[in-house]
């Protein structure tokens, strides 16, 4: 995949050293973003860490997340709109120890609770970027409340470098692992997000940006998933009208 000290902002010996480690987890074989986001987990001593890739206009796609939990709160973060994993898209780390502090119900007041609800007190998001180019990011989940330690942080930093490697160089497992225990590879994960999205485009005759928000706005005042309702509209079970109407029907 290319050498392990390129770009390195940090030293060589700790990039060197996790590079050891995510040799040791592929076993012969490319390392993965499922590598990676294992690496997380065990060297910050958070409960789950996920990989998502941004696009233009469109949802933030799912490339792996590594349990139930992460991919609830990736899944939580695309409904709502919004997050310490939406905002490092845009812009540096977003570090939050405690998801439970009045700040934090202020600045994400639909996001922080549901994800204390869902078990995760503390998030940890990092934009995987190269340049000015913005790839994704690697979010990191935590049940309790609690800092990252100074070389937790460092070390996922330097994973997080590879994650954007990984990505680049096309790394990363397609399809869901059947089994209910195990780690979830997800490529692509919401594609009827996109069709619904289209439909929605052509339908209201706006752009994709403001159609995602009306399906956003949808799933969040009927307390459904956004790609639960993506799927009624793809089916043509639900249409949504324009805004401040009584458009929005089903049938």
């Amino acid at each position: 995949m290319g050498n392990p000290e390129r770009g390195d902002p940090m030293t060589s010996d700790r990039r060197l050293r996790l590079w050891a480690v995510l040799r040791d987890a592929a076993r012969g074989n490319a390392i993965t973003v499922d590598h990676v986001c294992a690496a997380a987990v065990s060297v910050s001593g958070v409960d789950s860490a996920a990989v998502a890739v941004i696009l233009d206009a469109t949802p933030r796609e799912l490339v792996y997340a590594t349990d139930r939990t992460a991919l609830e709160l990736e899944d939580l973060t695309l409904t709502l709109g919004e997050g310490p994993c939406v905002d490092a898209t845009t812009g540096g780390p977003v570090l939050v120890a405690d998801l439970t502090v009045p700040e934090c119900r202020h600045r994400w007041p639909m996001f922080a609770p549901a994800a204390v609800l869902a078990g995760v007190c503390a998030v940890f998001a990092l934009p995987l970027r190269v340049g000015g180019i913005s790839l994704g990011v690697l979010d990191l989940y935590r049940a309790r409340t609690d800092d990252l330690a100074a070389e937790e942080l460092a070390d996922v930093l330097v994973l997080a470098d590879t994650a954007c490697a990984v990505l680049l160089d096309g790394g990363t497992r397609h399809g869901m692992d059947g089994d209910d225990q195990g780690p979830e590879g997800t490529g692509l994960h919401h594609p009827e997000v996109h069709q619904a999205t289209g439909m929605i485009m052509v339908q209201l005759g706006v752009p994709a940006a403001v159609a995602l928000v009306r399906l956003r706005a949808y799933a969040y005042f009927q307390d459904r998933r956004l790609r639960d309702v993506a799927t009624d509209v793809v089916a043509r079970r639900l249409r949504l009208g324009p805004a401040r109407t009584r458009g929005d029907r089903n049938g």
